[in-house]
């Protein structure tokens, strides 16, 4: 897909989301203290905020102000400010603060440049870097360049068969809304290899893009959890989409390499895994 910017502003978009994530990785690998305490709840007590959250979204809001103060920002923790470009930043200082909470690795910065409406269903994402500050990986997509890990080209995974499929999946923190992707997920898991639950979407679609899992859905993320995993895994050769034809977002995200990806979508459009019943 060709970009809606110029090949210079790409270029400078590109190399300002990786320069943030990689400056709020730093900050929360020298700041994690040995005991993390919740500063905050959102859609559950269950569903947790720190204050590594608050402070990254922090940093993140006052870089852009200085590289990009044109600009818009939708962040998980502090909204929307408005800007004057039609570029907006959508970021997530720490996807997977769960993970985060407990000192489990799986957790990154999320970072990605849009042009249009915050919005999945009509944006377009020109610009993502997804860093694991746990291991260091950096996963870097730019739209149509393509997409990288540390630097190297990466592609999917193309499994011979749903039975032959990694899937990764995510779970919401509602009791309503887990009753239902257990039952989803029980219908699943007889069709294909085996499940994962990483437990940072952003990883999730980054690691499909290179060839970790071969398959990904998930009901239930926002804007900044999607924005900058969805370039990289389009960018490394992924359909990322709902169903029935609908984009991906809040009621369905399904990625993979086509052929498996549409097998996919077919079973949980039968499953009505876009709803809670």
């Amino acid at each position: 897909m060709s970009s809606p910017v110029s090949d210079a502003l790409l270029d400078e978009l590109v190399d300002v989301a990786r320069t943030i994530a990689l400056e709020s990785g730093a900050m929360i690998r020298s700041g994690r203290p040995d005991d993390v305490e919740v500063a905050g709840t959102k859609s559950s007590a269950q569903d947790v905020v720190t204050a590594m959250d608050l402070a990254v979204e922090a940093h993140l809001r006052a870089r852009l102000a200085e590289l990009r103060p044109d600009d818009a920002i939708l962040g998980e923790e502090g909204g929307s400010s408005e800007g004057t470009s039609g570029v907006t930043w959508v970021v997530d200082p720490i996807d997977g603060t769960v993970n985060y909470l407990y000192g489990l690795p799986s957790y990154s910065v999320s970072v990605a440049a849009v042009v249009g409406p915050p919005d999945p269903a009509v944006w377009t994402v020109v610009a993502a870097c997804v860093h694991a500050p746990a291991d260091g990986r950096t996963f870097v997509a730019a739209l149509g360049r393509g997409a990288t890990l540390d630097g190297v080209p990466i592609r999917v995974r193309n499994a011979t068969s749903l039975l032959d499929s990694l899937v990764g999946t995510g779970f919401g923190y509602r009791v309503e809304r887990r009753v239902a992707q257990a039952r989803v997920v029980a219908e699943v898991i007889p069709l294909v290899r085996d499940i994962r639950r990483i437990g940072s979407a952003a990883l999730d679609l980054c690691t499909v893009a290179s060839g970790g899992l071969d398959l990904y859905y998930e009901r239930g993320l926002s804007p900044w959890d999607l924005a900058a995993g969805q370039l990289v895994a389009t960018e490394a050769g992924a359909l990322v989409t709902g169903l029935n034809g609908a984009p991906p977002g809040t009621e369905m995200t399904v990625a993979g390499p086509p052929d498996r990806h549409a097998e996919l979508v077919a079973i949980l459009s039968r499953l009505r895994a876009d709803t809670d019943e």
